[in-house]
Order: structure tokens, then C-alpha cells, then sequence
């Protein structure tokens, strides 16, 4: 009398039996996977334990407890391992909150000189204090363990990073006035308004390095060098300041480039600009909290031209309101990056040269952020 199975029958959708097939004929998944999902497919045909066992060469045990499982949760459950119960944690609940007190804090506020923790010294720390603080169970802590301790609570005590304290309290109400401007300028750009009247995005760029080769670039050659080739070792000459505006109406540049960045050189660059508009406009200028723009030489300068300029200050660390970082970040991205000159003479006429050629096809910058919510009147 043939041998007749009382193991119940693997009753699966089509839709499960569709996704066994693939897996099983899959050459990404896993090795596991694929035994499981070719075991499973095989006991639903029909075939018994012992022979799934010899045609995939494993044993009987093996397959008879993934068909249990596969009868008792499911195949998709039966496909994973299920979850076990685990070793007891050595390393108690309270132990970890004492832990993780100790990595908020910083380590020299408890006599060490570091400023924030390594994972080795934060393992050493605990080691040395933990029976005194009532948690002998961290004597044997390693780095390791620290450190997925902390993972699991998503602390990163060993790492920094930076932000910025809003110090201006006037910061809403200042950033108002900038994109109230930026709102003017799109009115007046569909309006084609007959106001006499320019806007203009104003900042210095301070720094800007004369940097001289000792040797020669070396020019790309095909199939040897794909690109050019600069020697590691240069002589500095200085730097040189950048000041410039952007007009918003127009995409125009405005520029002069000095040796530095006192009042005395934004008063030049402000009568450039005021030569260089008719007398009869009024010029409104976005720019940031710098001394020179509101010093003594300012004013007085400004008081011989009456009405004639009109400040819209930035809140204080508040530079990215300003379209002509845009133009800066273009400009470093595009000309300043790998510039090589032989003086800081050079470098002046380079970058008069570079502001000249943007100006032969100038690029309007729009504002979009807040627009919606600017009105004016």
C-alpha cells in the first residue's frame, strides 16, 4: 500500500504562486530565499518531503520545517525568518539612560580636555565611573557597543554640526522690506511703469586671491590626458576686493574692484553708480549691515546728493535675501574658481573683463520665494 501524507495540503493564491516563481528563477535574491520559494512550489504540486530533500540536495528535516511554516503563517511569512527570541540584554534599561546622559554631556564639563567625545574615550569614561554611578553591568563596555547604543537612540555625540542664532529682532520685519522691493520690481516689470526709478541688489566679495603659476598649465592631449594639468605649487600676490550691484530692472553689473573695503571705496562705488544713472532717478539699493555702509563718510557723502539713494538693509545673517549672492556664486562657481594671474593687476582687468562680457548679454534675476505673499499697495 503506498505511503499517503497526513501533512495538510500548502493552499496558496495565484497571486502567491506567481511570486514563488519568481523568486525561485530570480538571480538577485537571496539563496535562502530562492531553497524556500522551490520548496514551496514543490510541496503544492504534490511531491513529498523526501523527495523536495534529494532534488534540492538538502535534507528532510530542513524542508519539512519550512513547509510547516509556510502551512502555519503564510508563504510570504514563511519566506523570512521568523523572529527569535534573543539573548537576555546584559546591559540593563536604566544602565543605557545613564549612558546616554553621560554622551549628552559635554566631556569637558567632566574634567577631560576633549570638546565632544570619542567613541574609545566615552567607552573609557563609563568603564571607570559606572560602579560608582551603581551600573557595574558597563564595566565591560567597548566602543562598539557605545556605539550602537547610541545609534538606536539616533545620538551622534562624536559629531558637530553648525546653525545660527537669529540675533536680529527686527529680522521679519526687515526681511519684509527686501522682498516688498523684489514685489516692486515684478509690479513694475508687467506695469511698464513711467516711475523714474532703478533697483539695485548691492555686495562686496572681499578676498579674491592673485594667485600666479610657477610653472605652466599643460594643455589636454588626446588619449594621454583628458584635461588640463596645473603644477601644485603657486605664489600669492594679494587679494582684492570686489564691489557690485546688480540692477533688478535691467540684468546690468555694476562693478569696481579695489585693494580693500573701507568706506572711502563704497563711496567711489556708490559715485560710479550715481554717475552712471540720470540725475533725475532714484535708486533703491538692497544691501547688508555692513559699518562702512552706514559710517560717518557715508552719510556725509550721501548728504551731498539728497534723495538721490534710497537703503534697503538685509537682517543681520540674513546675506542669502540678496540676488546678487547668486551672481557671486555664479561668478566663483564659473570664473574665480582655478583663476591664475601674475599680479593683482591682472586679476582687476580679468575680472572688469569678466563683468563686461556678462554685461554684453546681461541676466535678469527674479526673486520667487514669499512673492505670493508680498502686497503691495
Amino acid at each position: 500500500m503506498p505511503f499517503v501524507s497526513q501533512k495538510p495540503a500548502l493552499i496558496m493564491s495565484k497571486k502567491d504562486s506567481c511570486e514563488l516563481k519568481k523568486i525561485a528563477k530570480s538571480r538577485t535574491e537571496s539563496l535562502v530565499r530562492i531553497e524556500r520559494a522551490r520548496i514551496f512550489l514543490a510541496y503544492s504540486e504534490g511531491k513529498t518531503i523526501s523527495s523536495i530533500a534529494r532534488s534540492l540536495i538538502t535534507n528532510r528535516v530542513k524542508v519539512n520545517n519550512s513547509v510547516n511554516k509556510a502551512i502555519q503563517f503564510g508563504v510570504s511569512t514563511a519566506l523570512k525568518d521568523l523572529p527569535r527570541k534573543g539573548r537576555t540584554p546584559i546591559i540593563k534599561e536604566e544602565a543605557k539612560n545613564w549612558f546616554l546622559s553621560i554622551a549628552c554631556r559635554k566631556p569637558k564639563e567632566l574634567g577631560i580636555s576633549l570638546e565632544v567625545w570619542t567613541m574609545n574615550k566615552l567607552a573609557e569614561y563609563i568603564r571607570l565611573h559606572c560602579i560608582e554611578a551603581g551600573y557595574p553591568c558597563l564595566q565591560k563596555l567597548v566602543k562598539g557597543t557605545a556605539s550602537k547604543i547610541l545609534n538606536k537612540s539616533d545620538l551622534k555625540p562624536h559629531k558637530v554640526s553648525y546653525y545660527l542664532e537669529r540675533k536680529d529682532p527686527n529680522f521679519n520685519k526687515k526681511m519684509a522690506q527686501v522682498l516688498h522691493v523684489y514685489k516692486e520690481v515684478k509690479i513694475y516689470n508687467l506695469t511698464n511703469s513711467d516711475e523714474k526709478i532703478a533697483f539695485l541688489s548691492y555686495d562686496e566679495k572681499p578676498g579674491i586671491q592673485a594667485i600666479e603659476n610657477l610653472a605652466p598649465d599643460l594643455p589636454p592631449i588626446p588619449g594621454k590626458y583628458p584635461y588640463w594639468k596645473k603644477d601644485y605649487e603657486y605664489k600669492r600676490h594679494g587679494t582684492v576686493s570686489l564691489l557690485s550691484s546688480i540692477d533688478l530692472l535691467t540684468g546690468k553689473i555694476l562693478a569696481n574692484v579695489f585693494d580693500r573695503h573701507r568706506s572711502s571705496e563704497f563711496i567711489e562705488f556708490l559715485k560710479y553708480v550715481h554717475n552712471d544713472y540720470p540725475k533725475d532717478i532714484k535708486i533703491k539699493m538692497i544691501l547688508d549691515n555692513n559699518s562702512c555702509h552706514i559710517s560717518k563718510e557715508t552719510r556725509k557723502f550721501l548728504e551731498t546728493i539728497p534723495n538721490r539713494f534710497e537703503f534697503i538693509f538685509t537682517p543681520t545673517h540674513a546675506s542669502w535675501l540678496n540676488i546678487i549672492e547668486v551672481f557671486f556664486s555664479k561668478m566663483t562657481r564659473s570664473f574665480l574658481r582655478r583663476i591664475r594671474v601674475k599680479s593683482k593687476i591682472e586679476l582687476k582687468q580679468r575680472i572688469i573683463q569678466y563683468i563686461n562680457e556678462i554685461n554684453q548679454m546681461p541676466t535678469i534675476f527674479r526673486w520667487k520665494w514669499k512673492m505670493d505673499e508680498i502686497k503691495v499697495n
